[in-house]
């Protein structure tokens, strides 16, 4: 499916939502939210507004019907790119992402001396009201594409909150894409030699060829760095 390209530019905690809007975060977004916001333009897939089973999806382009195609340019406006980001002109597309929809977020990250090195944080998307919304959206940039995201949290390491995601998190983008394709990455980092070094998928779902474990089977992070390093980058 098409990517949602996004800054991740703020944490709201839910006693700072509470003090400026007065709403109370609740459900998956108990915790906190993390403001995905991209200062110029996003897939338009990213509105939420292709469904399957009357529930918000993001589809490949082959199961994208024309009406679904029209009511993601209805739920999206186009305003002028502001002069600071873009001073050639253009456009930026403001939408809002439907909350429900379950997504994961990657980043690539060139570490000089190691190389492209993974992190990856499934997650969900979640909507508020519009009013909050609003306020919120106002602290950063109105005419900008926003996704509200919640990572799944695990209690412990980068993932023990949602501000420790952000904290971790290389540089301010990510590619958010729908679905958990968290494992499917990670044995993808695998085949390319990449190592891992950041995901909240359970352990069971992770699928690494067999000789990873003579680089640690006890520490499979560690493990996937040692193989990488070991076997060299399957394109380089």
């Amino acid at each position: 499916t098409a990517q949602i390209f996004a800054d991740v530019r703020t944490y709201w905690s839910p006693d700072a939502v509470k003090r400026v809007t007065g709403y109370d975060l609740e459900g998956v977004a108990a915790g906190g939210i993390l403001h995905l916001i991209n200062s110029g333009p996003a897939t338009l897939d990213g509105t939420g507004r292709q469904t399957r089973d009357g529930k918000p999806v993001m589809k490949p382009y082959w199961e994208v019907t024309p009406e679904e195609a029209e009511a993601c340019l209805d739920a999206t406006t186009w305003h002028c790119g502001i002069r600071e980001y873009f001073r050639g002109g253009g456009w930026s597309t403001r939408f809002r992402t439907r909350g429900g929809m379950p997504v994961t977020m990657c980043r690539v990250n060139l570490v000089k001396g190691l190389g492209p090195a993974m992190q990856i944080a499934e997650g969900w998307t979640v909507e508020l009201p519009d009013a909050v919304h609003e306020t919120l959206d106002e602290r950063t940039n109105p005419t900008w594409p926003t996704t509200w995201f919640v990572p799944r949290t695990t209690g412990s390491g980068p993932f023990r909150d949602v501000y420790t995601v952000m904290n971790n998190w290389g540089a301010n983008h990510g590619a958010i894409g729908y679905g958990h394709i968290g494992a499917d990455l990670i044995s993808l980092c695998a085949m390319l030699r990449i190592p891992v070094y950041m995901h909240n998928v359970a352990e069971e779902q992770v699928f690494r060829p067999s000789a990873w474990t003579a680089f640690g089977a006890n520490e499979p992070m560690g493990a996937d760095f040692r193989a990488c390093a070991n076997y060299g980058a399957l394109y380089g």
